[in-house]
């Protein structure tokens, strides 16, 4: 029997922006990033229809359309070529864009090891003393996120990558260049490409893995709408960083936060968000689900407050999205666990709050509720307007166009969904 939604009380419930069930028009296409390719879907007067199959039986990492110049961008994964940008004007003819390389020479702190060259596990497990960190060449492993400037940045394009790069390009993508000032920053160990450095990295592979190397990773860039010149990154693992002055410094922004794997909770660094999103017209208002939790905060990122329990179905998960007007507003899609990635008591649900994450809505309606072995990726849930859709990693992509209230089902065969963009 399927589950009913949970209404929270209606002494809780801020006013809406706009009135539920109204169709946003803007929700006229939406964007997959799957692992066989970028699937393109139109809303016609009959519903809605997969309109196009790009990059067929490639893995797509993300998927996108520049609001500003209407530029596709697709973020692949060859299995053979590796990561590789791809762009379109017109989401049918695709051709590859230049492309993104660490500087000649750049290096990071992979791990430890003994003078002699023994890694700390081998070490630790033969008693010996780690004595050195351990330098990596930096080479393109994924490109895992997209993001983009303000109005006034019409050629602003950014790329998230594992190794925890963030690449920046100011002329639509034709040339990207890496922030050196996060690359290098102290919580990283310092500038070991041409310097010791401090001997030391809080910056460590979450759990993304690719050809074996686990990496930290940049999948969150968060750009302030009031203030172009304030930046956002968030990575796993090592937590949230700000810059004010648009990258040439960065600062680390997680009090608050609560890295419950690590003997000391509440470490400056070594959290893992899963996803960061800010509220549009409440930027101050910045929401992420958090390998430990959901966390929140009310004053731009400077302190975060968890608004989450274990054991309750809102908790655990990868995506987070928030409403660009109420700041207080949020859903998640929840899991059970890392090491369990399906649906909460095989039930599929969406969990919106209305005040700020005190009370947790479960949104079920037309949603399967048993024999549901689904889990939403930290960028396959999206928002615009009153409409929001999820796409899950065994094919299923299903829409709301009231706020959550209700869902209904676009697609259950498509390829693992990695991402999810209205454009």
């Amino acid at each position: 029997m399927a589950r009913k939604s949970k209404p929270a009380s209606d002494a809780h419930k801020p006013a809406r922006h706009a009135k539920a069930g109204v169709t946003n028009s803007d929700t006229s296409r939406i964007i997959l990033g799957t692992r066989k390719g970028t699937v393109i879907l139109e809303r016609g007067k009959t519903g809605w229809r997969a309109s196009h199959l790009a990059h067929a039986g490639v893995g797509v990492a993300y998927a996108a359309q520049d609001p500003r110049t209407g530029t596709f961008w697709a973020a692949l994964e060859h299995g053979h070529w590796g990561p590789k940008l791809s762009r379109s004007k017109d989401g049918v003819n695709w051709a590859d864009a230049p492309q993104i390389k660490y500087p000649e020479g750049t290096r990071y702190i992979n791990g430890f090891e003994t003078e002699s060259g023994t890694s700390s596990n081998e070490a630790a497990a033969a008693g010996e003393m780690v004595k050195k960190p351990k330098l990596s060449k930096a080479a393109l492993l994924k490109i895992w996120c997209l993001g983009f400037g303000a109005k006034e940045q019409p050629g602003r394009v950014f790329a998230g990558t594992m190794p925890g790069g963030l690449f920046i390009s100011d002329d639509d993508g034709e040339n990207f260049s890496l922030n050196m000032a996060l690359w290098n920053h102290e919580s990283r160990g310092g500038d070991v490409s041409t310097t010791p450095g401090m001997g030391k990295s809080f910056w460590f592979g979450g759990g993304a893995t690719v050809n074996g190397e686990n990496t930290p990773g940049i999948h969150s860039v968060v750009v302030d709408p009031r203030n172009p010149k304030r930046l956002l990154v968030a990575l796993s693992c090592a937590g949230v960083l700000e810059s004010t002055d648009d990258g040439k410094s960065w600062a680390g922004r997680n009090k608050g936060l609560l890295a419950t794997f690590l003997p000391k909770p509440d470490v400056e660094w070594g959290h893992d968000p899963h996803y960061m999103m800010l509220s549009e017209n409440n930027p101050e208002h910045i929401w992420q689900q958090n390998h430990c939790g959901i966390f929140n905060s009310t004053d731009g990122a400077k302190t975060w407050q968890m608004v989450s329990k274990e054991g309750q179905t809102a908790h655990f998960g990868f995506p987070i999205a928030v409403d660009a007007m109420n700041g207080k507003t949020a859903w998640v899609v929840p899991g059970i666990a890392d090491d369990k990635r399906m649906a909460v008591g095989g039930a599929m649900c969406v969990c919106r709050t209305q005040d700020g994450g005190k009370h947790w809505e479960e949104l079920r309606k037309g949603l399967p509720q048993e024999n549901s072995y689904d889990v939403v990726y930290r960028h396959a849930l999206d928002i615009r307007g009153n409409s929001l859709a999820f796409g899950s990693t065994t094919g299923n992509l299903y829409l709301s166009d009231n706020r959550g209230d209700d869902w209904k089902p676009l697609g259950q065969n498509f390829p693992p969904i990695y991402s999810v963009r209205f454009a």
